[in-house]
């Protein structure tokens, strides 16, 4: 059984005041639930197991297996130049560029959010009104004007404006809403009943606030897009993300071929230490899925062992205090892998 030593655990979790809860999940049982800091400060409520936290880019796979639902229905292929869809918007981005180039960030399209910039937390300011960024489409003022980097297809450069095409692209060829997509087609089979887009200027009581440094009481709401969209901003629970795994490789949300395909590593990403397939972070060396994210005031890593049924998920809702602990929870897959 996969296991964490608590030591090391209340070590990493001291290095950065971190707040957020650690879990592992193994079958139907529980093996691990540690929670530290509050959901709330001001009100000293505090984090639990069953707290609902942001996952920023953690929730791009969402919009991947959306995406790769219509491709099964067959309304969209991989091979697909996203231009056909796009029409005249976005005439910066390359007519080769494919639903494929998207899924695996080898588009070279811009980016409206620089991966490589040596931000703080308290700098990430977006050029639109947050409060405006309620559906995909709103963000194409963003995600215009921006030139190609590279020839797509040429290599892999993570692009948060590639998964905002996509929503784009889930949102025209439905008519629906890309949280009302991603709803139907991902949350409801695998029976997601924590997990949704919020608005962070009306969190339910059951949601964590993002605080964007290691004290005080100072949120995230003017640094991120009120309403989470193709590229990140989903709520869930350590719980819920057991089941969507869960869900996932039990063939409830796409097929088996579907997962298999996603799931193949594609690169190797050395400065992530992890491969990437399509819409899925990969282990470095071992077939363990992952997903990711970091925001202003949410770091996030949730790991499946597919082999054992296994699910590793730290969330927290500060910027960074979540690192230190993700590297020990890290440390400890990779010691059971080495196991087996």
């Amino acid at each position: 059984m996969l296991t964490i030593d608590p030591a090391a655990l209340e070590q990493a979790a001291a290095k950065r005041a971190f707040t957020g809860i650690a879990t592992v999940d193994a079958g139907d049982e529980r093996t691990l639930a540690r929670a530290f800091g509050f959901a709330h400060r001001a009100f000293a409520v505090p984090n639990t197991p069953d707290t609902r936290f942001a996952i920023a880019s953690g929730s791009k796979t969402f919009t991947a297996l959306a995406v790769m639902r219509l491709v099964e229905e067959g309304a969209l292929r991989l091979e697909q130049p996203v231009r056909e869809i796009l029409g005249a918007d976005l005439p910066l981005i390359d007519d080769a560029v494919t639903v494929e180039h998207l899924l695996t960030h080898t588009s070279g399209i811009g980016d409206y959010l620089d991966e490589d910039a040596d931000w703080e937390a308290s700098d990430y300011v977006l050029t639109a009104p947050v409060h405006t960024l309620t559906t995909a489409e709103a963000f194409l003022p963003l995600v215009d004007g921006l030139p190609q980097s590279f020839p797509p297809g040429d290599r892999f450069a993570y692009c948060n404006g590639g998964y905002i095409v996509l929503a784009i692209v889930l949102e025209r060829l439905t008519g629906e809403t890309y949280h009302d997509v991603v709803r139907r087609s991902v949350f409801t089979p695998a029976v997601l009943t924590q997990t949704d887009f919020l608005r962070s200027d009306e969190l339910p009581g059951t949601a964590a606030l993002g605080y964007l440094f290691e004290d005080g009481d100072r949120v995230n709401t003017l640094h991120l897009p009120v309403l989470g969209n193709g590229d990140g901003g989903a709520y869930t629970t350590a719980a819920d993300l057991h089941r969507f795994w869960r869900a996932l490789y039990g063939g409830r949300i796409v097929s088996p071929a579907t997962v298999a395909a996603m799931t193949i590593p594609r690169h190797d990403v050395p400065d992530e230490g992890m491969r990437y397939g399509m819409g899925f972070w990969l282990h470095r060396t071992a077939p363990a899925a992952v997903l990711e994210g970091y925001d202003a005031g949410v770091s996030f890593r949730s790991t499946h062992i597919p082999a054992s049924d296994t699910t590793v998920s730290i969330l927290g809702n500060s910027s960074e205090g979540a690192w230190p602990v993700i590297g020990v929870a890290a440390e400890a897959v990779d010691a059971w892998l080495v196991r087996r």
